[in-house]
C-alpha cells in the first residue's frame, strides 16, 4: 500500500560465516549485565576482532522506556523526552572505552542547584535530543561517540506511563511508585495502550538468531517491552530461539515469594498468548551464606527452581552456574553470554538446515 512505512524487511538466509544476530530485550541492571558479556563476542567499530570470538555476533538491545524516577524522571518531565537512564547504561555496557568516556557518562553530580542527582550521560542525551529534535537520533549519535559494539533502540518512541493493578482493584501509576509497593501485582499495563514499536527494533527481532528476555525487574524492566503493540507478535514470528533469564532473587515490591514458574506465567499472561520463550535459563550455583543473610534482612530469598511446573508450562530448561563473584547477587556476564552464544549457534544451524533445498518425491501417475 502506498505510504506504508512500517513494513519489515526480512534478511536473506544467513551464510555460515555471517555474525550471529542477538537481540536482548529488557532494562535496568540486568540488561546491562547481559550486554557487557555479549560485547566480548562483537567486532569493534574500527574492525578489531572480538575478544572472545569466534563466533562473532551482532548485538541489538531493545530497552524499556517507562522509568519516571530519579534523573530520568526529572528530564522526562522537564523536556518531554524518553527516560535516558536505562539506555545510557546500555551504551556504557557496550562501549569499547570502559575508562574515561564510560566513567564520564556514568558520572552523577552530587551538588549544584538543578544538577544534583543528574548523571552526565542523561544530560548529554537530553542535550542531543534538543539539538536533533529526535530521541532515536540522539541515541545513535551518542552511541557513535562511545563507539559501542552494537545497536540500541527504545522499545517505543511513545511517552508511556506504567500502571499496575493490585488486589482489590487499586491502580498505581508510575514505575517508581509501583516498585515501592509491597502488595502482589495482578496486572501491569501501559498508557497510552496503543503505543507502537520502533520499526528498527521489530526488524532486528525478525532477523535474530536468538532473542533474550531478562534478567531484570519482572514488572518494570522485562514485561513493559511486551506491552508495546507489535513486540510480542514480532517475537513469536521470529525464527530465533527465545530465552528468558529468570532472576536470581526475589525483588521487593514486585516478586516476593515468586518461583521461577511464576515469573514465566506472568510473562505469558502479559504477552497476550504469544509464544515469547522457548527456553528458561536458571541458576544452579549456590549462593553464599553471607549473601543469603544479607538479603534475608530485607525478606528476600533465592528464586525457587520449580522444574516440574516449568516443564508443565511447555518451556525447556537450561540450568547453569550463573552467579557472579560480587557483594550483590548478580548474573555473571561471561557465563550469561556463553549460554546465549551457544544457543544462537544452535539456532543458526537449525535455520540453515531448514533452508537447504530438498528433493521432491515423485509419485507415479496411475
Amino acid at each position: 500500500m502506498p505510504g506504508r512505512t512500517n513494513a519489515v524487511t526480512l534478511a536473506p538466509s544467513p551464510l555460515p560465516n555471517d555474525p550471529l544476530r542477538v537481540v536482548s530485550i529488557g532494562g535496568g541492571t540486568g540488561l546491562s549485565t547481559v550486554l557487557s558479556g555479549l560485547k566480548e563476542y562483537a567486532r569493534g567499530v574500527h574492525g578489531e576482532a572480538p575478544a572472545l570470538g569466534p563466533p562473532e555476533i551482532d548485538i541489538t538491545a531493545v530497552v524499556t522506556v517507562s522509568d519516571d524516577g530519579g534523573s530520568s524522571g526529572r528530564l522526562r518531565r522537564e523536556f518531554d523526552i524518553l527516560p535516558p537512564g536505562d539506555i545510557r547504561n546500555c551504551m556504557v555496557a557496550l562501549s569499547e572505552d570502559e575508562a574515561l568516556l564510560s566513567k564520564l557518562f556514568q558520572y552523577r553530580f552530587h551538588s549544584g542547584k538543578g544538577l544534583k542527582g543528574h548523571s552526565f550521560g542523561n544530560l548529554f542525551l537530553a542535550a542531543l535530543n534538543q539539538i536533533t529534535g529526535d530521541f532515536s537520533s540522539a541515541v545513535r549519535l551518542s552511541s557513535e561517540i562511545l563507539a559501542i559494539r552494537g545497536n540500541i533502540f527504545a522499545a517505543t518512541a511513545s511517552n508511556v506511563t506504567l500502571e499496575a493493578r493490585f488486589p482489590g482493584g487499586r491502580v498505581v501509576s508510575g514505575e517508581s511508585k509501583i516498585s515501592k509497593s509491597r502488595q502482589p501485582i495482578e496486572k501491569i499495563s501501559l498508557r497510552p495502550t496503543r503505543c507502537r514499536p520502533l520499526p528498527e527494533a521489530v526488524e532486528a527481532i525478525a532477523q535474530a538468531d536468538v532473542i533474550t528476555l531478562g534478567p531484570g525487574s519482572l514488572y518494570t524492566s522485562v514485561i513493559p517491552n511486551l506491552l508495546v503493540n507489535g513486540i510480542p507478535e514480532a517475537i513469536q514470528r521470529s525464527p530465533a530461539l527465545k530465552l528468558y533469564f529468570v532472576n536470581l532473587m526475589w525483588q521487593p515490591g514486585e516478586t516476593l515469594n515468586f518461583s521461577a514458574s511464576q515469573h514465566v506465567e506472568a510473562i505469558f499472561k502479559h504477552a497476550r498468548g504469544r509464544k515469547v520463550m522457548d527456553y528458561v535459563v536458571l541458576n544452579t550455583a549456590p549462593i553464599s551464606r553471607v549473601l543469603k543473610r544479607k538479603y534475608a534482612q530485607h525478606d528476600v530469598e533465592p528464586v525457587d527452581n520449580d522444574f516440574e511446573r516449568l516443564n508443565a508450562l511447555g518451556v525447556k530448561v537450561v540450568a547453569a552456574d550463573l552467579v557472579g563473584d560480587s557483594k550483590l547477587v548478580r548474573h555473571e556476564p561471561r557465563a550469561t553470554a556463553k549460554i546465549i552464544v551457544t544457543l544462537a549457534m544452535r539456532s543458526r544451524d537449525g535455520r540453515m538446515r531448514d533452508d537447504r533445498p530438498r528433493k521432491a518425491k515423485i509419485r507415479p501417475i496411475g
